[in-house]
């Protein structure tokens, strides 16, 4: 039987990571060295089907898939209500792309980081769960799978938060981040059930056809809006992303940047396509925009008052977050009236890019943080100083990070921010003028961060620090790459990835 590995792509991105996640510990069994290759294996694997999918979507256009019964549609929804359906389209090619980067980068990083930690077998199937709870996430077509990708996400996350639970302070963490997560699933749980018994569909593309505006539909909009704000951290949600961050191994920080955003697609999803004009857009703008006006000022300014490098740097993932939801607010906020075709689109570009750029970025600090930590033993940053004599590639990685996330021509962060600045200040000048000065804010931090870390001579406590083992030097190197390439080529990476994005969610302007 021939199959098309193309229209079946978005089930194989799940499926592979699920199917090594298991054959993982099963191979451990034999040998060490057999598992280390299973779960590379796995991660690339799923890496081509994504370059598969994402190729179709960027030359041919979307298409959803309908598992259950063998039944592709393009551009369709299958013909049941009950199957589960994947969508292949701009917003879940660029989310698996995001997402496959950063995982690759990480597991490389983690294969010396996490040598001397027992319990691997564990750390590896953890790994690939959340993958492919991540991307079950953003492929998923219907509500209630999507709760049950949220679920995958957030207890495999949790578990990889407290894989170090000889530290007190991680199994806390972890105990938060399940907390709320499970807290945040029933509600999820309920607003699918409010909009269920409505319309007795949970397909996006037939309760987008459905949804009227009915006091229902504004309450579960409203749950749907706290809980995947929740997931991205977005103030004042905001409370478990410092400990989550600060406490998970370095290579797992990486990817929870990843997971977390996971919240922001899905959210955009939710108040473009499946709400759209059915409730008042510009009220929900500007709901938006003042939690990412929030996130960004609260986010930056606790970052300053921060002593210990990781969860500074949680403090400023939170700030970015702001510039992603002011940028999205903003296309909200105007959609359907004339000025989306002057600002409105461009505001959502921009914040649309700002989420691939942050997590390159983003997950490349993590790493330099979680190397200084390896190497040092130290978390504060009043006990370090002069690490930029015997850590040269790992400070050359870290000011590459720096720059990018202050916003500092020609990096990406720039590229991004700055289509942001000039869309928003179209709409609110002085939404564009906070989003600046947080900028300043930000790049004053890390300037102070990194004279903490790298300049002056080295603290008699670090005198023996010697540079980051080779595969941990290699993973910054792939985001790092990536940053320095989006730098180069702002403009393709908005053509060919981010104007599909928003186009997948309906605004064609």
């Amino acid at each position: 039987m021939n199959i098309d590995i193309v229209q079946h792509s978005p089930a194989l991105i799940l499926a592979v990571p699920l199917l090594f996640a298991f054959l993982t510990p099963i191979v451990a069994r034999i040998s060490e060295k057999g598992r280390d290759a299973i779960f590379f294996l796995g991660l690339f694997i799923m890496a081509f089907f994504v370059s598969v999918m994402a190729y179709e979507v960027y030359t041919v256009g979307g298409w959803s898939y309908v598992f259950g019964g063998g039944t592709v549609t393009p551009n369709g929804t299958g013909s049941s209500f009950f199957r589960i359906l994947f969508v292949a389209d701009g917003i879940s090619a660029m989310a698996s792309i995001t997402l496959t980067i950063s995982a690759i980068g990480a597991a490389i990083y983690s294969y010396k980081f996490m040598e001397h930690d027992t319990g691997l077998n564990k750390f590896n199937t953890l790994f690939l769960l959340m993958i492919a709870g991540v991307n079950g996430m953003v492929l998923t077509g219907d509500l209630f799978n999507l709760f049950v990708w949220f679920e995958v996400a957030s207890v495999s996350s949790a578990a990889l938060i407290a894989f170090k639970n000889y530290e007190g302070e991680a199994v806390e963490a972890a105990l938060k981040y399940m907390i709320l997560s499970v807290v945040a699933g029933l509600f999820f749980l309920l607003s699918i059930g409010f909009l269920y018994g409505q319309y007795g569909v949970l397909n996006f593309q037939l309760l987008a056809e459905n949804i009227t505006g009915t006091n229902l539909d504004k309450i579960a909009l409203t749950i749907l809006v706290v809980v995947l704000a929740l997931k991205a951290g977005a103030v004042p949600l905001h409370f478990i992303i410092p400990d989550a961050y600060s406490m998970a191994p370095g290579s797992v920080t990486a990817v929870l940047v990843v997971a977390s955003q996971a919240g922001l697609w899905v959210l955009f999803r939710v108040v473009f396509t499946l709400y759209g004009l059915a409730v008042n857009t510009f009220t929900l703008g500007w709901i938006v925009i003042v939690l990412g006006i929030l996130s960004m000022f609260i986010g930056v300014t606790m970052a300053l008052v921060q002593k210990t490098v990781k969860r500074l740097m949680a403090y400023h993932a939170i700030s970015q977050t702001g510039y992603m939801l002011l940028g999205v607010g903003v296309g909200l906020a105007v959609l359907g009236q004339p000025e989306m075709d002057i600002y409105g689109r461009l505001a959502m570009e921009g914040g649309i890019f700002h989420i691939i750029n942050h997590a390159m970025y983003k997950g490349l600090l993590f790493m330099t943080a979680g190397v200084i930590i390896y190497e040092t033993g130290k978390r504060k940053l009043d006990e370090l100083g002069g690490l930029g004599h015997s850590m040269k590639w790992t400070m050359v990685f870290f000011m590459i990070g720096a720059l990018a996330i202050a916003g500092i021509p020609p990096f990406n962060g720039f590229a991004s921010k700055l289509m942001i600045y000039k869309s928003v200040y179209s709409f609110n000048p002085l939404l564009s003028i906070i989003a600046m000065v947080v900028s300043i804010l930000t790049l004053a931090s890390f300037v102070k961060v990194f004279h903490s870390i790298f300049m002056g001579p080295k603290d008699e406590s670090v005198s023996k620090t010697t540079e980051a083992p080779k595969p941990m030097l290699l993973g910054m190197a792939i985001l790092a790459g990536v940053v320095i390439l989006f730098s180069l080529f702002p403009g393709l990476v908005v053509s060919t990835i981010v104007e599909p994005a928003v186009e997948a969610l309906g605004v064609i302007v």
